[in-house]
């Protein structure tokens, strides 16, 4: 029978647990606040430093404690049959967003070694949007997957597992989402199913069947088009988007807003890294003019076709297929002396992926010394980790702002620009 300890909830960690401790050891606890007392099941003891329990009472609540947004991720069900995705549910939406601030503050002292005092700013969700759900961070997922289980049951992973939880109800789902969700329904032999509901046209539900392997298919092929700012977007219908309805709008304008504009070249060989279909390619054309020479890079060639068109109104724009690692290092072995100096005049956004743009890549930028980075990332630690390679390559933080894009959990996004430092 698990172990169940009674805990005092100290502050947030990465990862959207809280730190606790028991006889000297840290036990890392969901669903509490700082603050709190608990009654918590131990889940993992395997670590002579640390355990992994989740809160089955409270004993002890914060006044930040509401009621859960998702009643299927709430306290009264047990921990495996709470549906994961909504970890901070239970905490006042300004609450939330201050305890993301803590976390990013802390992975930049620790992994950058700086201090940063960043405030996360709420995001609206435009004028359709139901009433009180800004207030309650919900219905702002304009994209949910659904996790197939092996009789076909249809549900999101639980917390914490891949058990998967029927659910009657995605609360933070946009409307169009929610109502074309085939919750209740089966799927026998589906690995996943994904709900999709872009800017233009009705949502679309995708099914990813499974191969002889058992392993997941690419959904069928298709188009949808999201627009921002007035401008269309065309891109797979299974492809990468963000996922808030208002995220890609402020991302753009964060970017448009982080870019010096007295240190930006037109002419130079600007760079966007991890570009997707051309998002942020495209609001640094929108800022700087039609003329902008910006290239735009992707490991997905499918998303590399599409931004190839996205970007047609701007003649220096152009479309690389390849995988960035691999085309910055490029870039060091190959480029001229010209060259160089278009790169060292350059800036560059880069958006990797959660796990970060990486040592290698930082490496090679640090080699190529443009201008000024603008670096757009969803995870605070590999974000200040990367900062810190920055800063041993020879830049400096100039600014840092982070979006609550993902109200309800524990994700954050951020945009920080940084400049080079050494003449």
């Amino acid at each position: 029978m698990a172990r169940t300890l009674e805990l005092d909830v100290g502050p947030v960690a990465h990862g959207g647990v809280f730190v606790a401790r028991h006889e000297g050891r840290v036990v890392f606890t969901s669903d509490a606040l700082p603050g709190e007392r608990v009654r918590a099941r131990v889940i993992d003891d395997r670590h002579d430093r640390y355990w992994r329990a989740e809160t089955v009472e409270v004993l002890e609540a914060s006044d930040d404690r509401v009621d859960h947004v998702w009643s299927a991720a709430s306290l009264e069900r047990d921990p495996a049959e709470r549906a994961g995705g909504a970890e901070f549910g239970h905490i006042r939406l300004a609450r939330q967003r201050e305890l993301k601030a803590d976390v990013l503050r802390e992975a930049f002292e620790r992994f950058a070694g700086l201090e940063a005092d960043p405030v996360v700013e709420a995001v609206p969700l435009g004028e359709d949007a139901p009433p009180g759900a800004s207030d309650a961070g919900s219905a702002w997922r304009t994209r949910v997957r659904l996790q197939v289980a092996p009789d076909g049951t249809l549900g999101p992973f639980a917390a914490r597992s891949h058990d998967v939880v029927p659910v009657a109800d995605l609360p933070l789902a946009a409307p169009a989402v929610a109502a074309a969700a085939p919750l209740g329904q089966r799927f026998p032999g589906a690995a996943h199913v994904d709900v999709v509901a872009p800017g233009e046209g009705g949502a679309r539900v995708l099914v990813a069947e499974r191969d002889r392997r058992g392993k997941p298919r690419k959904p069928p092929r298709g188009e949808i088009v999201e627009v921002v700012d007035g401008r269309a977007f065309t891109l797979e219908q299974g492809g990468f988007w963000q996922v808030h309805v208002n995220a890609a709008r402020t991302l753009s304008r964060a970017v448009q807003d982080a870019i010096d504009g007295s240190a930006f070249d037109p002419r130079a060989a600007n760079l966007d890294l991890y570009g997707g279909v051309g998002l942020l390619a495209a609001a640094v054309g929108d800022r700087f003019g039609e003329t902008v020479r910006i290239t735009t890079v992707e490991a997905d060639e499918r998303a590399t076709d599409h931004a190839a068109a996205n970007l047609a109104d701007w003649v220096g724009a152009a479309a690389v297929t390849a995988r960035v690692d691999r085309f910055v290092q490029g870039l060091v072995a190959d480029a001229s002396r010209a060259e160089r100096q278009a790169l060292a005049e350059a800036t560059v956004v880069l958006d990797p992926p959660r796990s970060g743009a990486g040592r290698a890549v930082i490496a090679a930028l640090g080699e190529l010394r443009p201008r000024q980075l603008v670096y757009v990332a969803c995870d605070p630690v590999a974000l200040a980790r990367d900062v810190g390679y920055l800063r041993e390559a020879g830049y400096g933080l100039e600014e840092l702002r982070a979006f609550d894009l993902f109200p309800n959990t524990h994700h954050v996004e951020a945009v920080a620009r940084l400049g080079s430092i050494v003449a």
